[in-house]
């Protein structure tokens, strides 16, 4: 098979994967190998705490694997986040976003295909699915279709984790004030040419996703790619000064229609538990933008690069150490004549 000619960034985030991430490594490096003239390898190691770092500290030694290049974070962020750590450091003309235990490396050259034809988004969406729990399929599945409604993208099928980014689209999106976040939706909303693949492969090896791990992240989600949470608000409040005016009138009439009307506890019952109803939902929703100010403000950066090492070899800088001999300038005497003969 034909290379394609161009460089290409692959980032995946591993979190305790010392078991399988030397032969992960050893299949993606052999599959970029015969796919593209010239590619690095970003790995971000999502604060694990079993042997990862030594296992990639050693595949990055003189002996290890080429084009390899490790961020090490010193404290567990989402899935996001990691992979933007990766994203903002690719030096490729392309850069393509894939989980190892559950992305197909190989339908990468499908991908790379549409890339290099013009699409500056392709996005491929694997049918078999991790195992997850009953409760993370149903609170998945209202996430998706929430979302949907709001930003009008279905995230799970428009919008999966695999993907491959051309360089403007990166660029474009370091210019948000939150990239981490902004990249899990703008590719699919941003008005960049885009591709939707699907394929079939078995995951490698995935543990069961749980619903407690996701809910932080899909709230995030929610409340900082849209404005249509808080349009919800506005219209709750709306909805809640209506309800009010209506509920006053029909006082009023009763008041003056009625001549045997009760004490005013029955009223008062009604009218309390319907406002705190409303008010409630209000402060909910209010309640997760304040918590999302406050953890953008108050938590620092988002991550903190503990250390950095790359491959001893880079076969990048083998190319650009090629030294071409010029020819030797000839000598001539006083009348023009080549000195020598």
């Amino acid at each position: 098979m034909t290379q394609f000619p161009l460089f290409l960034s692959l980032v995946i985030t591993t979190h305790n994967q010392a078991d399988h991430i030397q032969a992960l490594l050893i299949e993606i490096n052999r599959t970029l190998d015969e796919l593209v003239s010239d590619y690095e390898i970003i790995i971000v190691d999502n604060a694990s705490n079993d042997d990862s770092l030594l296992r990639l500290k050693a595949l990055t030694g003189t002996e290890g694997l080429p084009n390899l290049q490790v961020y090490a974070l010193t404290k567990e962020v989402d899935d996001d986040t990691a992979s933007w750590v990766g994203l903002e450091n690719a030096l490729g003309d392309f850069v393509a976003v894939l989980d190892p235990l559950n992305d197909d490396v190989n339908f990468l050259r499908e991908m790379l295909d549409e890339a290099v034809s013009g699409a500056d988004v392709v996005f491929a969406n694997n049918k078999q699915k991790p195992a997850q729990s009953f409760a993370y399929r149903g609170a998945y599945l209202l996430f998706n279709m929430l979302y949907k409604w709001f930003s009008g993208i279905h995230l799970a099928t428009e919008a999966p984790q695999y993907r491959v980014l051309s360089k403007c689209v990166v660029n474009f999106i370091l210019q948000h004030p939150q990239p981490a976040i902004t990249y899990r939706h703008l590719p699919a909303t941003g008005g960049f040419s885009r591709v939707n693949l699907s394929y079939s492969a078995r995951p490698k090896l995935s543990r069961t996703k749980r619903l407690g791990e996701s809910v932080d992240r899909g709230m995030r989600l929610l409340v900082s790619t849209t404005r249509a949470p808080m349009r919800l608000v506005t219209s709750l409040s709306l909805f809640g000064a209506v309800a009010n005016l209506v509920y006053s009138l029909y006082v009023v009439a009763v008041a003056f229609l009625k001549v045997d009307v009760a004490p005013g506890w029955v009223s008062l019952s009604l009218q309390q538990s319907g406002m705190f109803f409303l008010i409630s939902l209000v402060l909910l929703v209010l309640g997760e933008y304040i918590l999302n100010m406050v953890s953008l403000q108050n938590e620092g950066p988002l991550y903190h690069v503990g250390q950095e090492f790359t491959s001893a070899r880079m076969t990048r800088r083998e190319k650009l150490n090629i030294e071409v001999a010029m020819p030797q300038p000839q000598k001539y005497g006083t009348y023009g004549e080549q000195v020598g003969q």
